[in-house]
């Protein structure tokens, strides 16, 4: 996985307690573009687009690259989790040398309210500190999106700055699975 580093991809699913974190099938498209269509999945994110561009531009087996999972929940998908290499040109760094990890993350609106955001987000952070240990990871979100924000702190990202960006207040945290002593 050369985007984030020396990484094996993909990995054999991850099992947690209610969920699988798997590679993109072909069964998923119409979820993909569901999650890409939907106006409440996009209200942070420069809203939806055009479900009809989406049937003719989302490939047969859509979201297969290195760093993206399926979140499975019973054998369909309910949503990605992604950990990507976080733009240089972007605002908000920890260490603009190396180009930290960054993780993404999109449910559609029937999964919200049951924690497997946190549960999926979490198995990926776990997977991601045992195939680099040590590497952070960052995560940005719009202020507004309390959901989002509520996410970040129960998987421990911390901030490290704010700032405007696309309009609006923007929080950018970091996560990393080395425990400082101290």
């Amino acid at each position: 996985m050369t985007e984030l580093g020396p990484v094996a991809w993909p990995p054999a699913p991850i099992r947690a307690e209610r969920l699988v974190l798997r590679e993109p099938e072909a069964r998923d498209r119409a979820a993909f573009i569901e999650l890409l269509a939907s106006p409440e999945v996009h209200t942070y994110l420069g809203g939806p687009q055009p479900r009809d561009e989406l049937e003719r531009a989302v490939p047969e087996i859509p979201g297969r690259r290195p760093g993206l999972f399926v979140i499975d929940l019973d054998g369909a998908m309910i949503g990605m989790v992604k950990l990507d290499r976080h733009d240089a040109e972007s605002p908000g760094h920890v260490r603009p040398d190396v180009g930290e990890a960054e993780l993404g993350y999109l449910f559609l609106p029937e999964a919200w309210g049951r924690g497997y955001g946190a549960e999926a987000c979490a198995a990926a952070l776990d997977w991601f500190a045992d195939a680099l240990p040590g590497a952070p990871v960052v995560l940005r979100t719009q202020t507004a999106n309390e959901r989002s924000m509520r996410l970040a702190a129960k998987l421990g990202f911390t901030e490290v700055e704010r700032f405007e960006d696309y309009g609006a207040e923007q929080w950018f945290g970091v996560w990393s699975s080395v425990t400082p002593s101290g």
